[in-house]
């Protein structure tokens, strides 16, 4: 099944383009890491992807669907940049944000039985159980993506979006969140990250998507390893360190 479909997408910040002619498609159960120096676009493409833009010309489908008149918010999971460096100034409970995944399912009715114990799992599943009653301001930077996640999993999200997860969070906690996302993408759950640090991505994702603007490459990582297209998106900057676990 295809999941996000973009066909010659462009857009510009007034006469500055961000993303020109850009063509791909991420399938279900993708681990699609989009990388690109820094200012490239990739931010930008996924706010076209999630359909947060619109684009100036291309057409771009989300779960079949053109993307404007896509309503499944509940299937989505987006975790901005934003809420990344803020620091989750929500003054709520971790319980209370992963709740709110659950909304979409209980539209104005109170939340049942099966929505506490989606909440319930959800929290289970990224190993925050223990932190419920704490507020999410009052977190770790490894802690609350943990808790954004499991917002995501109440809401039984198909795609899960990222956008630099793991800044200011410590090497320990980026590996076991890392670890996460992989077996959340086992579970058939699709995966779009975008991350600076090339060699996770090379290591953890299973496609690539590399733009400086245009789009370098789309395929699977050992193509892209193999490729030239770090070089032509990068300039001679561009290498690929590998951590190895």
């Amino acid at each position: 099944m295809t999941v996000i479909d973009l066909d010659g997408v462009t857009f510009a910040y007034g006469e500055q383009p961000a993303v020109k002619d850009v063509s791909l498609t991420v399938r279900e159960g993708d681990f699609l890491g989009l990388i690109g120096p820094n200012g490239s676009g990739k931010t930008t493409l996924l706010h076209l992807m999630l359909g947060l833009r619109s684009p100036d010309s291309g057409s771009i489908e989300l779960f079949g669907e053109p993307v404007s008149e896509f309503d499944g918010g509940e299937r989505i999971g987006y975790v901005s940049q934003q809420a990344t460096n803020r620091g989750g100034s929500m003054p709520v409970t971790v319980r209370e944000a992963v709740t709110m995944g659950r909304f979409a399912h209980a539209g104005h009715g109170r939340l049942t039985d099966d929505d506490r114990a989606a909440v319930d799992d959800a929290l289970q599943t990224v190993d925050i159980a223990d932190l419920g009653d704490r507020q999410l301001d009052q977190l770790s930077g490894g802690q609350r993506q943990r808790a954004y996640i499991a917002r995501a999993l109440a809401s039984e999200a198909d795609l899960l979006a990222l956008d630099e997860p793991t800044v200011g969070v410590d090497a320990e906690s980026r590996d076991e969140f890392y670890q996460l996302l992989e077996s959340l993408n086992d579970d058939g759950i699709t995966i779009i990250l975008i991350e600076h640090d090339i060699g996770v991505v090379t290591d953890r994702a299973t496609r690539i998507a590399c733009i400086n603007t245009e789009l370098y490459h789309h395929g699977d990582t050992e193509s892209f390893v193999e490729s030239e297209a770090l070089t032509e998106a990068y300039g001679a900057t561009g290498q690929v360190v590998h951590h190895h676990h």
